[in-house]
């Protein structure tokens, strides 16, 4: 199955996947694959060790921007019936090709008290690498709060939220085990959620399927850049208490090694907290339309390749979800795409920031970001399943079809010419 987010090789030449036929079944999938999108040759990546049902269980691999390597997700090493794969028993795993089918953990983990900062005590999941290549952004749950729900009765919660993973330094974990080792990224959180948000405020209860912003970050109204930011997802509560998924931005300072008060890596008894400098703010209030909040298919947002716009998907007044915009720095939100029938999973935005890569209607579309047209460029075909995701050269697409095979269904991997220039 094909990842949201880069799946082609630098050279365009080949397509990386997992082989799941479902996109839950993360647990029971063994291995990575690469295609050659113009050979049809299937090469075998990695196959994760004493796989069961129960895990390790490895998926969403996504390709370097410049090199030769992979990050992905892969279940704990430990992993069986009784201690099975989950949200806070993963890592992300580095692939090197050129170094064969061996992994090194990006992260580091340490569950077990005095914590290492720089280290999270969970799973971190949905790696997205940065324009530059440098940082890997995640979305994580906390091993430690998910045994606090339990033991409070959901008093304390594991509430899901963002990082990212800074080349700064290797984290050293003290006691390396199944459960605990070494990475070789500087890890934190970068947002800050809470079980209880204050209604009315911008406090949020849960992070979540985030993106970096631009290639380059953005410019902020002064003219200066900020070169690390991630827009994300927040869940926060109206006046009414009313839950609403609001887009928020994260400005990420360079140096995420200095804690800003409170511990880095958390304690027994509170979540990991964002570095100083990281700035969280937000930038969509729509609890006053129609339909609040934004909304539609499990998806991620994205960005202009500039860092000037975000895009994320909403429904309109006839409950049909559309695509919209708004600038990074906030403000009116605008419809990019005006569909007969609802956007159906992930979309992507082109690498030269023109053209937005969707389904609809059953349908791979092209639309035009500054027109608002869009065109097929498939015809309408049961099976189509996101991702659409885009290659580096900017002409074509790769999505997951089901094909029928006696009374079977299997996930393919299907690539479609993009005409040029954009429509």
């Amino acid at each position: 199955m094909l990842y949201a987010s880069r799946v082609f090789s630098p050279d365009d030449n080949w397509v990386v996947y997992d082989i799941r036929n479902d996109q839950t079944h993360i647990a029971r999938t063994c291995c990575l694959e690469k295609v050659n999108i113009h050979t049809g040759e299937v090469v075998k990546l990695y196959s994760a060790p004493n796989q069961t049902q129960d895990g390790p269980g490895v998926g969403a691999p996504t390709w370097h921007p410049t090199k030769n390597q992979i990050i992905f997700i892969h279940g704990l090493m430990n992993c069986d019936q009784e201690k099975p794969y989950g949200f806070t028993r993963r890592f992300g795993a580095l692939l090197d090709e050129d170094k064969g089918a061996t992994i090194i953990a990006a992260d580091a983990r340490s569950i077990e008290p005095p914590f290492v900062a720089g280290a999270l005590r969970g799973g971190t999941h949905a790696h997205s690498w940065s324009g530059d290549g440098e940082w890997i952004s995640f979305t994580y749950n906390d091993f430690i709060l998910e045994k606090l729900e339990k033991e409070t009765n959901g008093r304390v919660k594991d509430l899901r939220t963002i990082g990212v993973m800074s080349p700064a330094r290797p984290v050293t974990v003290p006691k390396e085990d199944a459960e605990n080792f070494s990475g070789q990224y500087f890890s934190v959180v970068a947002a800050t959620v809470t079980e209880s948000p204050v209604p009315g405020s911008d406090e949020i209860e849960k992070a979540f399927d985030e993106c970096w912003v631009g290639d380059n970050g953005y410019l902020k109204p002064d003219g200066t850049r900020q070169k690390r930011a991630i827009a994300f997802q927040g869940v926060v509560r109206t006046e009414k208490n009313i839950p609403v998924t609001e887009v928020f931005i994260a400005d990420i300072p360079e140096d995420v090694t200095v804690p800003s008060g409170e511990p880095l890596e958390g304690t027994t008894a509170t979540r990991p907290a964002v570095p100083k400098g990281l700035i969280q703010r937000r930038i969509t209030f729509t609890e006053d339309r129609k339909y609040p909040g934004i909304q539609g298919p499990r998806f991620w947002l994205r960005t202009s390749p500039d860092g000037s716009v975000v895009y994320f998907l909403m429904k309109d007044d006839n409950e049909v979800v559309q695509i919209y915009s708004v600038s990074v720095h906030g403000g009116d939100i605008r419809q990019v795409t005006s569909l007969d029938s609802s956007v159906q999973g992930q979309f992507n935005v082109s690498p030269d920031g023109k053209s937005i890569a969707l389904i609809a209607d059953n349908s791979i579309r092209i639309c035009d970001i500054e027109k608002g047209t869009s065109q097929r460029l498939t015809p309408p075909t049961e099976g189509i399943v996101s991702p659409v995701v885009w290659n580096n050269a900017g002409d074509r697409v790769v999505y997951n079809q089901y094909v029928q095979e006696g009374s079977s269904s299997w996930l393919q991997i299907f690539t479609a010419k993009v005409l040029t220039p954009h429509p």
